[in-house]
Protein backbone atom coordinates (compact mmCIF):
# COMPACT_ATOMS: atom_id res chain seq x y z
CA UNK A 1 0.00 0.00 0.00
CA UNK A 2 1.45 3.43 -0.92
CA UNK A 3 1.63 6.20 1.76
CA UNK A 4 -0.67 8.35 0.85
CA UNK A 5 -3.41 10.32 1.80
CA UNK A 6 -6.69 9.66 -0.30
CA UNK A 7 -9.88 10.89 0.81
CA UNK A 8 -12.54 8.12 1.10
CA UNK A 9 -15.56 10.23 0.98
CA UNK A 10 -14.33 10.78 -2.95
CA UNK A 11 -11.35 8.39 -4.22
CA UNK A 12 -9.15 11.67 -4.78
CA UNK A 13 -5.35 10.90 -4.02
CA UNK A 14 -4.32 14.27 -2.24
CA UNK A 15 -0.91 13.50 -0.56
CA UNK A 16 2.06 10.67 -1.88
CA UNK A 17 4.85 10.37 0.59
CA UNK A 18 8.11 8.28 -0.16
CA UNK A 19 9.37 5.61 2.06
CA UNK A 20 12.36 6.24 4.31
CA UNK A 21 15.70 4.70 3.03
CA UNK A 22 17.44 2.04 5.05
CA UNK A 23 20.08 5.71 5.89
CA UNK A 24 17.42 7.63 7.30
CA UNK A 25 15.65 4.94 9.20
CA UNK A 26 19.08 3.88 10.79
CA UNK A 27 19.78 7.27 11.93
CA UNK A 28 16.18 7.67 13.68
CA UNK A 29 16.98 4.64 15.10
CA UNK A 30 20.77 5.52 16.90
CA UNK A 31 18.49 8.84 17.83
CA UNK A 32 15.85 6.76 19.45
CA UNK A 33 18.74 5.03 21.16
CA UNK A 34 20.80 7.88 22.42
CA UNK A 35 17.74 9.81 23.34
CA UNK A 36 16.78 7.11 26.03
CA UNK A 37 19.80 7.03 27.64
CA UNK A 38 19.02 10.54 28.78
CA UNK A 39 15.36 11.15 28.32
CA UNK A 40 15.41 7.83 31.02
CA UNK A 41 17.13 10.08 33.76
CA UNK A 42 14.65 13.21 33.42
CA UNK A 43 12.42 13.24 36.79
CA UNK A 44 8.40 12.39 36.38
CA UNK A 45 8.11 16.79 36.74
CA UNK A 46 9.52 17.40 33.63
CA UNK A 47 8.08 14.86 32.07
CA UNK A 48 4.50 15.58 33.24
CA UNK A 49 5.74 19.45 32.26
CA UNK A 50 6.50 18.12 28.68
CA UNK A 51 3.09 16.11 28.11
CA UNK A 52 0.66 18.62 29.96
CA UNK A 53 2.42 21.28 27.02
CA UNK A 54 1.62 18.53 24.11
CA UNK A 55 -1.90 18.68 25.42
CA UNK A 56 -2.47 22.16 25.76
CA UNK A 57 -0.73 22.45 21.77
CA UNK A 58 -3.33 19.80 20.86
CA UNK A 59 -6.11 21.51 21.91
CA UNK A 60 -5.24 24.47 20.13
CA UNK A 61 -4.58 22.39 17.18
CA UNK A 62 -7.53 20.30 17.64
CA UNK A 63 -10.30 21.82 14.18
CA UNK A 64 -7.27 21.91 12.45
CA UNK A 65 -6.07 17.77 13.30
CA UNK A 66 -9.67 16.76 13.38
CA UNK A 67 -9.77 18.07 9.79
CA UNK A 68 -7.03 16.09 8.83
CA UNK A 69 -8.20 12.96 10.13
CA UNK A 70 -11.59 13.32 8.39
CA UNK A 71 -9.66 13.89 5.21
CA UNK A 72 -7.08 10.87 5.61
CA UNK A 73 -10.07 8.34 7.07
CA UNK A 74 -13.60 9.42 6.68
CA UNK A 75 -14.78 9.56 10.00
CA UNK A 76 -17.35 12.17 11.05
CA UNK A 77 -15.97 15.59 11.69
CA UNK A 78 -17.82 15.98 14.94
CA UNK A 79 -16.36 12.97 15.68
CA UNK A 80 -12.83 13.50 14.71
CA UNK A 81 -13.04 16.61 17.38
CA UNK A 82 -13.93 14.71 19.68
CA UNK A 83 -10.93 12.33 19.28
CA UNK A 84 -8.91 15.45 19.70
CA UNK A 85 -9.90 16.59 22.60
CA UNK A 86 -9.97 12.72 24.42
CA UNK A 87 -6.27 12.61 23.47
CA UNK A 88 -5.22 15.68 25.17
CA UNK A 89 -7.76 14.60 27.70
CA UNK A 90 -5.01 11.41 28.39
CA UNK A 91 -2.01 13.00 27.94
CA UNK A 92 -3.34 15.11 30.83
CA UNK A 93 -4.10 12.01 33.01
CA UNK A 94 -1.01 10.18 32.54
CA UNK A 95 1.29 13.88 33.33
CA UNK A 96 -0.87 13.64 36.32
CA UNK A 97 -0.68 10.00 37.83
CA UNK A 98 2.74 8.66 36.00
CA UNK A 99 4.72 9.25 38.61
CA UNK A 100 1.82 7.80 41.62
CA UNK A 101 1.27 4.65 39.31
CA UNK A 102 5.07 4.04 38.98
CA UNK A 103 5.97 4.71 42.42
CA UNK A 104 8.38 2.61 44.59
CA UNK A 105 6.33 -0.67 45.96
CA UNK A 106 7.67 -1.99 49.66
CA UNK A 107 6.28 -5.87 50.02
CA UNK A 108 5.35 -6.61 53.73
CA UNK A 109 7.72 -5.99 56.39
CA UNK A 110 7.44 -9.64 56.95
CA UNK A 111 7.97 -10.79 54.16
CA UNK A 112 11.21 -8.78 53.69
CA UNK A 113 12.98 -10.11 57.27
CA UNK A 114 11.45 -13.35 55.70
CA UNK A 115 14.12 -12.97 53.27
CA UNK A 116 16.80 -11.59 54.99
CA UNK A 117 16.69 -8.11 54.13
CA UNK A 118 16.82 -5.11 55.88
CA UNK A 119 14.40 -3.65 53.16
CA UNK A 120 12.84 -4.57 49.80
CA UNK A 121 11.74 -2.33 47.14
CA UNK A 122 9.93 -3.66 43.35
CA UNK A 123 10.67 0.09 41.22
CA UNK A 124 9.12 0.13 37.64
CA UNK A 125 12.17 1.33 35.48
CA UNK A 126 11.75 2.16 31.81
CA UNK A 127 12.63 -0.22 28.41
CA UNK A 128 13.75 1.80 26.02
CA UNK A 129 12.81 2.43 22.13
CA UNK A 130 9.26 1.10 22.28
CA UNK A 131 7.69 0.21 18.34
CA UNK A 132 3.97 1.06 18.00
CA UNK A 133 2.37 -0.16 14.83
CA UNK A 134 -0.93 1.79 14.63
CA UNK A 135 -3.56 1.51 12.62
CA UNK A 136 -5.94 3.94 10.68
CA UNK A 137 -9.63 3.98 12.27
CA UNK A 138 -8.92 6.06 15.38
CA UNK A 139 -5.27 7.61 14.16
CA UNK A 140 -5.04 10.52 16.77
CA UNK A 141 -6.07 7.71 20.38
CA UNK A 142 -4.73 4.85 19.45
CA UNK A 143 -1.11 6.47 19.15
CA UNK A 144 -1.81 9.11 22.21
CA UNK A 145 -2.85 5.90 24.45
CA UNK A 146 0.18 4.26 23.83
CA UNK A 147 2.65 7.52 24.03
CA UNK A 148 1.10 9.26 26.67
CA UNK A 149 1.83 6.19 29.22
CA UNK A 150 5.03 5.41 27.36
CA UNK A 151 6.63 8.38 27.33
CA UNK A 152 5.84 9.15 31.14
CA UNK A 153 7.29 6.20 32.00
CA UNK A 154 10.92 7.22 30.67
CA UNK A 155 10.42 5.35 27.33
CA UNK A 156 11.27 6.99 23.95
CA UNK A 157 8.64 6.05 21.12
CA UNK A 158 9.05 5.09 17.54
CA UNK A 159 5.66 4.88 14.83
CA UNK A 160 4.93 2.65 12.45
CA UNK A 161 1.30 4.05 11.62
CA UNK A 162 -1.01 3.16 8.49
CA UNK A 163 -0.09 3.91 5.62
CA UNK A 164 -3.54 5.72 4.73
CA UNK A 165 -3.07 8.54 7.94
CA UNK A 166 0.70 9.59 7.13
CA UNK A 167 -0.62 13.50 7.63
CA UNK A 168 -1.59 12.41 11.14
CA UNK A 169 1.22 10.11 11.86
CA UNK A 170 3.40 13.40 11.27
CA UNK A 171 1.82 15.78 12.75
CA UNK A 172 2.18 13.27 15.80
CA UNK A 173 5.69 13.68 15.94
CA UNK A 174 5.99 17.32 15.17
CA UNK A 175 3.20 17.86 18.17
CA UNK A 176 5.63 15.92 20.66
CA UNK A 177 8.60 18.17 19.38
CA UNK A 178 6.66 21.58 19.14
CA UNK A 179 5.85 20.67 23.33
CA UNK A 180 9.62 20.61 23.94
CA UNK A 181 10.17 16.77 24.46
CA UNK A 182 14.06 15.95 23.30
CA UNK A 183 14.65 14.96 19.50
CA UNK A 184 14.29 11.72 19.61
CA UNK A 185 11.53 11.31 22.21
CA UNK A 186 9.17 10.57 20.17
CA UNK A 187 9.97 9.90 16.25
CA UNK A 188 7.43 8.59 12.95
CA UNK A 189 8.62 6.16 10.56
CA UNK A 190 7.10 6.71 7.14
CA UNK A 191 7.74 2.94 6.04
CA UNK A 192 6.35 -0.07 4.15
CA UNK A 193 4.91 -2.59 6.25
CA UNK A 194 7.87 -5.25 4.85
CA UNK A 195 10.16 -2.62 7.14
CA UNK A 196 8.63 -4.06 10.35
CA UNK A 197 9.98 -6.98 10.85
CA UNK A 198 13.94 -5.85 10.71
CA UNK A 199 12.82 -2.82 13.30
CA UNK A 200 11.79 -5.29 15.59
CA UNK A 201 14.97 -7.46 14.94
CA UNK A 202 16.91 -4.54 15.98
CA UNK A 203 18.70 -4.69 19.22
CA UNK A 204 18.07 -0.96 19.89
CA UNK A 205 13.95 -1.90 19.77
CA UNK A 206 12.92 -3.01 23.62
CA UNK A 207 8.99 -3.92 22.86
CA UNK A 208 6.68 -3.66 20.64
CA UNK A 209 2.99 -2.46 20.74
CA UNK A 210 0.32 -3.24 18.13
CA UNK A 211 -3.32 -2.42 17.35
CA UNK A 212 -4.58 -4.26 14.55
CA UNK A 213 -5.35 -7.15 12.34
CA UNK A 214 -5.16 -11.01 13.69
CA UNK A 215 -2.32 -11.21 10.65
CA UNK A 216 -0.10 -8.11 11.82
CA UNK A 217 -0.66 -9.21 14.95
CA UNK A 218 0.67 -12.68 14.59
CA UNK A 219 3.47 -12.10 12.42
CA UNK A 220 4.40 -8.79 15.62
CA UNK A 221 3.99 -11.46 18.08
CA UNK A 222 6.11 -14.09 16.20
CA UNK A 223 9.24 -12.21 16.12
CA UNK A 224 8.93 -10.69 19.14
CA UNK A 225 8.55 -14.28 20.55
CA UNK A 226 11.78 -15.34 18.59
CA UNK A 227 13.89 -12.17 19.51
CA UNK A 228 12.39 -12.68 23.05
CA UNK A 229 11.02 -8.82 23.18
CA UNK A 230 7.39 -7.76 25.31
CA UNK A 231 4.27 -7.24 23.55
CA UNK A 232 1.22 -6.16 23.11
CA UNK A 233 -1.23 -6.63 21.11
CA UNK A 234 -5.05 -5.07 20.78
CA UNK A 235 -6.38 -6.68 17.80
CA UNK A 236 -10.02 -7.70 16.26
CA UNK A 237 -13.16 -7.86 18.19
CA UNK A 238 -17.07 -9.01 17.77
CA UNK A 239 -18.25 -7.32 20.45
CA UNK A 240 -21.47 -8.79 21.86
CA UNK A 241 -24.55 -6.31 23.30
CA UNK A 242 -26.78 -8.64 24.96
CA UNK A 243 -30.55 -7.32 25.92
CA UNK A 244 -32.66 -9.04 28.73
CA UNK A 245 -36.27 -8.34 29.34
CA UNK A 246 -36.02 -6.05 32.51
CA UNK A 247 -33.68 -3.48 30.48
CA UNK A 248 -35.31 -0.20 29.21
CA UNK A 249 -35.83 -1.14 25.91
CA UNK A 250 -36.45 2.16 24.27
CA UNK A 251 -32.85 3.43 25.59
CA UNK A 252 -31.02 0.08 24.48
CA UNK A 253 -32.04 0.35 20.97
CA UNK A 254 -31.10 4.31 20.99
CA UNK A 255 -27.64 3.29 22.44
CA UNK A 256 -27.01 0.33 19.91
CA UNK A 257 -27.70 2.32 17.03
CA UNK A 258 -24.55 4.44 18.45
CA UNK A 259 -22.61 1.44 19.34
CA UNK A 260 -22.81 -0.09 16.13
CA UNK A 261 -21.98 2.78 14.29
CA UNK A 262 -19.72 4.92 15.77
CA UNK A 263 -16.67 5.65 13.60
CA UNK A 264 -18.34 4.77 10.63
CA UNK A 265 -18.58 1.28 12.58
CA UNK A 266 -14.78 1.01 12.21
CA UNK A 267 -13.82 0.31 15.48
CA UNK A 268 -13.00 -3.00 17.42
CA UNK A 269 -15.10 -2.28 20.58
CA UNK A 270 -17.89 -1.49 18.38
CA UNK A 271 -20.92 -3.64 18.95
CA UNK A 272 -21.42 -6.19 16.29
CA UNK A 273 -23.41 -8.96 17.36
CA UNK A 274 -26.92 -8.00 19.70
CA UNK A 275 -28.47 -10.51 21.24
CA UNK A 276 -31.72 -10.00 22.31
CA UNK A 277 -34.20 -12.31 24.66
CA UNK A 278 -36.94 -13.62 22.88
CA UNK A 279 -39.79 -12.09 24.91
CA UNK A 280 -38.73 -8.67 23.88
CA UNK A 281 -36.69 -9.55 20.61
CA UNK A 282 -39.26 -7.90 18.37
CA UNK A 283 -39.67 -4.90 20.26
CA UNK A 284 -36.18 -3.97 20.35
CA UNK A 285 -35.68 -4.97 16.57
CA UNK A 286 -38.52 -2.56 15.44
CA UNK A 287 -36.78 0.19 17.50
CA UNK A 288 -33.47 -0.89 16.31
CA UNK A 289 -33.67 -1.20 12.70
CA UNK A 290 -36.03 2.29 12.82
CA UNK A 291 -32.93 4.00 14.51
CA UNK A 292 -30.49 2.75 12.10
CA UNK A 293 -32.38 3.41 9.15
CA UNK A 294 -32.64 7.43 10.32
CA UNK A 295 -29.34 7.59 10.17
CA UNK A 296 -28.15 10.30 7.59
CA UNK A 297 -24.80 8.98 5.21
CA UNK A 298 -23.28 11.63 3.44
CA UNK A 299 -20.00 13.53 3.52
CA UNK A 300 -17.50 13.82 6.84
CA UNK A 301 -17.18 16.83 6.70
CA UNK A 302 -20.70 18.18 7.21
CA UNK A 303 -21.64 18.88 10.85
CA UNK A 304 -25.19 16.88 10.36
CA UNK A 305 -23.42 13.78 8.53
CA UNK A 306 -24.17 10.46 11.07
CA UNK A 307 -22.30 7.83 8.75
CA UNK A 308 -19.39 8.41 6.26
CA UNK A 309 -17.68 6.45 4.34
CA UNK A 310 -15.10 3.42 4.43
CA UNK A 311 -11.50 4.35 4.96
CA UNK A 312 -10.62 1.89 1.96
CA UNK A 313 -12.23 0.58 -1.53
CA UNK A 314 -10.98 -2.35 -0.18
CA UNK A 315 -12.74 -2.40 3.03
CA UNK A 316 -16.23 -1.52 1.51
CA UNK A 317 -15.24 -4.60 -0.65
CA UNK A 318 -14.60 -7.10 2.43
CA UNK A 319 -17.96 -5.92 4.02
CA UNK A 320 -19.66 -6.64 1.06
CA UNK A 321 -18.41 -9.84 0.96
CA UNK A 322 -19.06 -10.88 4.35
CA UNK A 323 -23.24 -9.48 3.72
CA UNK A 324 -23.18 -11.58 0.43
CA UNK A 325 -22.51 -14.45 2.23
CA UNK A 326 -24.98 -14.46 4.87
CA UNK A 327 -27.71 -13.24 2.55
CA UNK A 328 -27.13 -16.20 0.30
CA UNK A 329 -27.22 -18.36 2.87
CA UNK A 330 -30.29 -17.62 4.18
CA UNK A 331 -29.63 -13.98 6.31
CA UNK A 332 -32.42 -11.52 6.01
CA UNK A 333 -31.79 -7.51 5.50
CA UNK A 334 -33.93 -6.03 7.74
CA UNK A 335 -32.48 -2.81 6.10
CA UNK A 336 -29.04 -1.41 4.06
CA UNK A 337 -27.53 -4.25 2.57
CA UNK A 338 -25.99 -3.00 -0.52
CA UNK A 339 -23.58 -0.34 -1.07
CA UNK A 340 -24.92 3.51 -2.39
CA UNK A 341 -24.70 3.08 -5.75
CA UNK A 342 -25.84 7.21 -6.63
CA UNK A 343 -23.78 8.26 -8.86
CA UNK A 344 -23.75 11.62 -7.27
CA UNK A 345 -22.00 10.37 -4.31
CA UNK A 346 -18.62 8.99 -4.89
CA UNK A 347 -16.26 7.45 -2.40
CA UNK A 348 -16.94 3.87 -0.65
CA UNK A 349 -20.01 4.61 1.43
CA UNK A 350 -21.92 1.81 3.13
CA UNK A 351 -25.34 1.83 4.38
CA UNK A 352 -26.60 1.34 7.86
CA UNK A 353 -27.19 -2.63 7.80
CA UNK A 354 -29.43 -4.95 10.65
CA UNK A 355 -29.22 -9.07 9.35
CA UNK A 356 -31.29 -11.26 10.83
CA UNK A 357 -31.42 -15.19 10.72
CA UNK A 358 -27.59 -15.65 11.21
CA UNK A 359 -26.44 -19.05 11.65
CA UNK A 360 -22.99 -20.33 12.88
CA UNK A 361 -22.03 -21.23 9.44
CA UNK A 362 -21.74 -17.75 7.77
CA UNK A 363 -18.86 -16.01 7.54
CA UNK A 364 -20.10 -12.77 9.49
CA UNK A 365 -21.05 -15.08 12.10
CA UNK A 366 -17.06 -15.83 13.17
CA UNK A 367 -15.17 -12.98 11.17
CA UNK A 368 -15.21 -8.96 12.20
CA UNK A 369 -17.72 -7.21 10.51
CA UNK A 370 -15.89 -3.79 9.83
CA UNK A 371 -18.28 -1.20 9.39
CA UNK A 372 -22.17 -0.07 9.63
CA UNK A 373 -23.07 -3.80 9.55
CA UNK A 374 -25.13 -5.21 12.51
CA UNK A 375 -25.69 -8.77 13.39
CA UNK A 376 -29.23 -9.92 14.99
CA UNK A 377 -29.71 -12.83 17.26
CA UNK A 378 -32.49 -14.58 19.52
CA UNK A 379 -31.61 -15.98 22.81
CA UNK A 380 -34.24 -18.23 24.58
CA UNK A 381 -32.73 -17.27 28.09
CA UNK A 382 -29.34 -16.06 29.56
CA UNK A 383 -27.73 -19.65 29.42
CA UNK A 384 -28.05 -19.34 25.59
CA UNK A 385 -27.04 -15.87 25.18
CA UNK A 386 -24.10 -16.28 27.63
CA UNK A 387 -23.39 -19.30 24.82
CA UNK A 388 -23.71 -17.28 21.56
CA UNK A 389 -21.40 -14.56 22.93
CA UNK A 390 -18.62 -16.52 23.41
CA UNK A 391 -19.20 -18.45 19.88
CA UNK A 392 -16.82 -16.33 18.75
CA UNK A 393 -12.99 -16.20 18.34
CA UNK A 394 -12.58 -12.79 19.97
CA UNK A 395 -12.96 -11.17 23.47
CA UNK A 396 -12.51 -7.71 23.66
CA UNK A 397 -15.71 -6.20 25.31
CA UNK A 398 -19.05 -6.99 25.64
CA UNK A 399 -22.03 -4.95 26.41
CA UNK A 400 -25.23 -6.27 28.74
CA UNK A 401 -28.49 -4.82 29.06
CA UNK A 402 -30.74 -5.68 32.22
CA UNK A 403 -31.53 -4.25 35.76
CA UNK A 404 -31.55 -7.96 37.53
CA UNK A 405 -28.18 -7.81 39.84
CA UNK A 406 -28.09 -11.78 39.78
CA UNK A 407 -28.01 -11.54 35.60
CA UNK A 408 -25.41 -9.05 35.74
CA UNK A 409 -23.41 -11.47 37.61
CA UNK A 410 -23.57 -13.70 35.99
CA UNK A 411 -22.29 -12.13 32.54
CA UNK A 412 -19.86 -10.79 34.66
CA UNK A 413 -18.22 -14.16 35.64
CA UNK A 414 -19.25 -16.07 32.06
CA UNK A 415 -18.59 -13.81 29.44
CA UNK A 416 -15.22 -14.62 27.80
CA UNK A 417 -14.08 -10.67 27.14
CA UNK A 418 -11.61 -7.85 28.48
CA UNK A 419 -14.54 -5.49 29.56
CA UNK A 420 -18.12 -6.02 30.74
CA UNK A 421 -20.17 -2.61 29.81
CA UNK A 422 -23.62 -3.05 32.16
CA UNK A 423 -26.49 -0.63 30.73
CA UNK A 424 -24.37 1.27 28.63
CA UNK A 425 -21.83 0.71 25.82
CA UNK A 426 -18.05 0.40 25.65
CA UNK A 427 -16.12 2.79 25.95
CA UNK A 428 -11.97 3.71 26.72
CA UNK A 429 -10.92 6.01 29.45
CA UNK A 430 -7.47 6.69 30.38
CA UNK A 431 -8.09 5.77 34.10
CA UNK A 432 -9.35 2.01 33.32
CA UNK A 433 -7.40 -0.71 31.72
CA UNK A 434 -8.04 -1.92 27.77
CA UNK A 435 -7.88 -4.90 26.36
CA UNK A 436 -9.41 -8.27 25.49
CA UNK A 437 -8.45 -12.23 25.77
CA UNK A 438 -8.51 -15.23 22.67
CA UNK A 439 -7.97 -13.60 19.37
CA UNK A 440 -8.39 -10.37 20.65
CA UNK A 441 -5.09 -10.12 21.84
CA UNK A 442 -2.79 -10.06 25.63
CA UNK A 443 -1.97 -7.42 27.50
CA UNK A 444 -3.68 -4.02 28.66
CA UNK A 445 -3.62 -0.34 27.66
CA UNK A 446 -4.33 2.57 29.78
CA UNK A 447 -4.46 2.61 33.68
CA UNK A 448 -1.73 1.55 36.05
CA UNK A 449 -1.23 -1.64 34.14
CA UNK A 450 -0.89 -0.11 30.44
CA UNK A 451 1.83 1.90 31.95
CA UNK A 452 3.82 -0.92 33.81
CA UNK A 453 3.32 -2.67 30.58
CA UNK A 454 6.69 -1.58 29.58
CA UNK A 455 8.69 -1.06 32.49
CA UNK A 456 11.41 -3.00 34.17
CA UNK A 457 9.86 -4.48 36.87
CA UNK A 458 12.84 -4.82 39.35
CA UNK A 459 13.41 -5.94 43.19
CA UNK A 460 15.43 -4.09 44.97
CA UNK A 461 17.01 -5.87 48.09
CA UNK A 462 19.05 -4.97 50.63
CA UNK A 463 21.21 -6.98 52.83
CA UNK A 464 20.43 -6.94 56.79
Amino acid sequence: MPIATVNPANGETLKTYEAMGEEELERRLQLAEATFRTYRTTTFAERARLMHRAADLLDESGEDIARVMTTEMGKPIKQARAEAAKCAKAMRWYADHAEELLADEEPAESDAKDSGASRVLVRYRPLGPVLAVMPWNFPLWQVVRFAAPALMAGNVGLLKHSSNVPQTALFLEDLFHRAGHPEGCFQTLLIDSGAVDDILRDDRVKAATLTGSEPAGRAVASTAGEMIKKTVLELGGSDPYIVMPSADIDRAAKIAVTARVQNNGQSCIAAKRFIVHTDIYDAFAERFVAGMKALKVGDPMDEDTDVGPLSTEQGRADLEELVDDATRSGATALCGGHRLRRPERPGWYYPPTVLSGITREMRIHREEAFGPVATLYRAADLDEAVLIANDSPFGLSSNVWTRDEGEVDRFVRDLEAGGVFVNGMTASHPAFPFGGVKRSGYGRELSGHGIREFCNITTVWHGA
